[in-house]
């Protein structure tokens, strides 16, 4: 099942107005919580945004990002914050932004498992989120994803070979 999620997800940007209904979006969140990070630590806070109000402003400040105008078309937006004193960043590697991509995947697959559609959202001015959510200072707002029954899936997209990308035991 995990492999055929893994090949199923689509980067969707266009979604109808069918809601997600509360036990499909706690499969969501509930997976999402089993995420890996760093020494356990789970330095995660999930922000769930069903109010259609909140998410029009929250489109507005991703303006210039091509999955902004799905947030405020899907019925949900999830958004993953982290707290950076959490997760630690031993050896000068910040590791809240792998332990927010690793929860952010779990989201997009159980969400493409369940039929529903994700796209990650990593380029935005936090500056201009942050007051439209009320994310405290302190934590970093990484990752945010409309969730919702997709209105068109994209086809699959090329992916590299394995020959192109594996090294064994040596570059």
């Amino acid at each position: 099942m995990a492999v055929e999620a893994i090949r199923k997800r689509r980067s969707v940007r266009k979604y109808e107005e069918t809601p997600v209904s509360d036990e499909q979006l706690n499969q969501v969140l509930d997976a999402a919580r089993y995420a890996a990070s760093w020494a356990n630590k789970q330095g995660w806070h999930i922000l769930v945004v069903k109010d259609p109000g909140t998410r029009a402003k929250l489109s507005e400040a991703l303006e210039g990002n091509p999955g902004g105008k799905a947030v405020g078309q899907a019925p949900v937006a999830i958004v993953v914050c982290m707290d950076p004193n959490e997760s630690g960043s031993p050896n000068g590697k910040q590791y809240f932004m792998t332990d927010a991509g690793i929860l952010m995947d779990h989201i997009m697959l159980e969400a493409a498992d369940l039929g529903l559609g994700t796209v990650f959202i990593g380029f935005f001015d936090e500056d201009k989120v942050r007051p439209v959510l009320g994310v405290p200072d302190e934590f970093r707002i990484v990752g945010i994803t409309p969730l919702g029954v997709p209105a068109k899936i994209p086809g699959e997209r090329p992916r590299n070979e394995l020959a192109d990308i594996v090294h064994w035991e040596k570059w």
